[in-house]
């Protein structure tokens, strides 16, 4: 109860604040511009009455402390998604003093359709031009004066990864001013913008801004204005668009649209300059080959045969062995045993800590030995393939796949994310546009996209085995992808949606970034991973004490021996992959070491487990993004076809005597 108080003391506190708008297009950086100006002190909550969070925090101005807001990305004031309609609303409710554009330097004309929008609502502004680097790459330079001249507002560069601009940006948010540029429409389109404007509330953004949306169509904007004019108005304003539609023979929405793509060509072409792009000719052809059709599949091979020799056979191989076996094996778990007897009277304490499921000879061996360095070398591998701008073609190249499962290109992206954390990934699902996209890009991830943390285990036990394993493994769990995301495409009703993304430069990757992501992404899984791993260890012990393993194992036998062919052991790690599946895998690794497990075996085992339930912080997420009724449905569906998929794997390499 004090905790709600003191947080709502606090918003009304920020109500008094002046109020700071980060505004920019997807993938622009505007998330790494807002941290560099408020450092860690922000608060992330959902925006009133949507799912969509807000993160918002403190900045001080010559003194005075003021309340910036990061938005979600857009391309348009006309809300084509919730995130859309989430920014748009921040611009009508929060009466912003400021709007910061963040804008993508080497994407000038797709950063002045957004600016000329921004441009109509009256509100002062800052043009940040950044990615000012990757812009130079390509050979783009922009007349950063006569930009200048042509808005009338104030412009900055940037480059947030270095930090570069971060001080000027800050130091010309107090000498912001209002746009001087403005697009004019055609004279009748003109008439019923004065016409509608004069109807209008007074708002925090210009009338003409909100004619120009009720004319584009904008059936999102009825609930505002509901809020603030009689039924008689709204009607009337109704009225006059469509009779400003019915005067016209082209969609009013695409005149409108065509003029202002129009007006950022023009003044593009005032302010672009191209040269000799950066990096020779070895970049860019490596850019043009990673999306060809036919040359683009050799180069997707040669990068998955590099990530698996890193992850699978020197992460999975070299350092687990190092670390397990000389590290641990030799050292810390004999130390620890020999001082935990030394020191613990109980005998149950003494066999929780060190014993057959002890916290510290299985958890922290699990954690370190086993996790950690196959986690970090595919942090790594992730991080350079992010850093050089491969993974956007990547999802170009995988683009006509996912279409066979009816989903927008977009959902590669989350896919993508997908294989670094499958939680985080269910929340960027919210970057589709309909509800239908999410909902099954939500039930892919749930069903047949690893974490980072299970991939690296995965390839572990692949790399002992043989190139064949590696194939089987792989076409199984993509045939079970594709054709359930086509059954859920056919079943999950709703439109598709056109798909558009940009795509960066090929560059050197930068040491610093790569060394910077990983990191932070190792300190993640410490922080998440091994309390997990801990508490799951003490769920076994407990299990085991109760004598309760014993017969969850048999209850489970006629499902995972007859079905699965596989040991009744392997049930631990199935109970385990709920809590996280990294950790039910780490488990099999482990099997698989001893020689618990035949190469049939393994590779049955690997596909059931990846196709297991999601973990507990994925269900969670599920639950808070989709609601409990899908998160329990995904879930009743899911966990049979994991070991339905299992089963039919284990039967065909059985029936047909495959040697693994």
């Amino acid at each position: 109860m004090h905790a709600q108080k003191s947080k709502q003391s606090h918003q009304e506190k920020d109500k008094h604040y002046k109020r700071i708008v980060l505004v920019g297009n997807p993938n622009v950086g505007k998330s790494v511009i807002f941290g560099l100006l408020t450092g860690k002190y922000v608060t992330v909550s959902n925006y009133p009455g949507t799912t969509v969070e807000i993160t918002h925090g403190n900045i001080v101005l010559d003194g005075k402390k003021c309340l910036l807001i990061d938005t979600p990305g857009v391309n348009g004031l006309i809300p084509m998604s919730e995130d859309e309609r989430v920014t748009r609303d921040i611009l009508l409710k929060e009466q912003p003093s400021l709007l910061v554009q963040v804008a993508d330097s080497k994407n000038i004309k797709r950063t002045l359709l957004l600016t000329l929008q921004l441009a109509e609502t009256g509100l002062p502004m800052i043009l940040d031009l950044n990615m000012e680097d990757e812009a130079r790459d390509r050979g783009v330079i922009l007349d950063i004066r006569r930009l200048k001249e042509i808005l009338g507002i104030e412009i900055v560069t940037t480059i947030a990864p270095q930090r570069k601009g971060i001080k000027d940006l800050k130091n010309s948010m107090l000498i912001s001013s209002r746009p001087l540029t403005e697009v004019r429409y055609p004279p009748r389109i003109e008439e019923y913008v004065e016409k509608i404007s004069l109807l209008l509330p007074e708002a925090p953004v210009s009338s003409r801004s909100l004619a120009l949306m009720i004319l584009s169509g904008d059936e999102s904007l009825r609930e505002w204005l509901f809020g603030k004019l009689s039924p008689e108005v709204i009607r009337e304003i109704e009225g006059l668009r469509d009779e400003c539609q019915s005067k016209t023979n082209e969609a009013v929405s695409s005149l409108i649209n065509r003029k202002r793509i129009e007006f950022a060509d023009g003044i593009a072409k005032q302010v672009i300059h191209t040269i000799a792009a950066e990096g020779g000719r070895l970049f860019p052809f490596i850019g043009r080959i990673s999306m060809h059709p036919v040359w683009g599949i050799p180069l997707l091979l040669l990068v998955l045969f590099g990530l698996y020799e890193f992850v699978g056979v020197f992460g999975a191989g070299t350092l687990v062995t190092f670390l397990e076996k000389t590290i641990f094996g030799s050292y810390i778990n004999p130390m620890a045993t020999k001082v935990v007897n030394l020191l613990v009277p109980f005998d149950i304490i003494r066999e929780m800590l060190v014993g057959e499921y002890g916290l510290i000879t299985v958890a922290m061996t699990y954690a370190v030995a086993i996790i950690l360095p196959i986690t970090v070398t595919f942090f790594i591998a992730f991080a350079i393939l992010e850093d050089s701008g491969y993974l956007p073609r990547l999802a170009i190249m995988s683009n006509r796949l996912f279409n066979l499962m009816g989903l927008n290109g977009k959902a590669v992206l989350p896919m993508i994310l997908g294989l670094g954390c499958g939680t985080m990934a269910v929340m960027t699902a919210r970057i589709l546009e309909t509800t239908r996209d999410r909902i099954i890009i939500t039930f892919l991830l749930a069903l047949a996209i690893p974490c980072s943390a299970q991939i690296g285990v995965v390839m572990g036990m692949l790399s002992a085995l043989s190139y064949k394993a590696t194939i089987i493994w792989t076409g199984s769990i993509s045939l079970t992808l594709l054709v359930s995301g086509y059954l859920a495409s056919k079943i999950v009703k709703g439109e598709r949606t056109d798909f558009f993304l940009e795509i960066p430069p090929i560059r050197k990757p930068d040491v610093m970034n790569i060394v910077i992501k990983t990191v932070g992404r190792a300190e993640w899984y410490l922080k998440e991973a091994v309390p997990l791993f801990l508490l799951g260890t003490f769920i076994l012990f407990l299990l085991h004490k109760l004598n309760l393993l014993i017969l969850l194992e048999k209850a489970a036998s006629p499902v995972v021996v007859n079905l699965l062919g596989l040991p009744e052991k392997t049930t631990e790690s199935f109970v385990l992959g709920f809590l996280r599946r990294d950790y039910g895998a780490a488990g099999l690794f482990a099997m698989a070491e001893k020689g618990l497990l035949t190469p049939v075996q393994s590779v049955v085992s690997l596909v059931t487990i990846t196709l297991f339930i999601p973990c507990l912080a994925n269900f969670f997420m599920i639950v808070k993004e989709r609601g409990l009724k899908m998160a329990l449905g995904m879930t009743a569906i899911v966990f049979p076809l994991a070991f339905l998929g299992g089963g039919a794997l284990n039967w065909i390499l059985t029936i047909f005597h495959v040697v693994l």
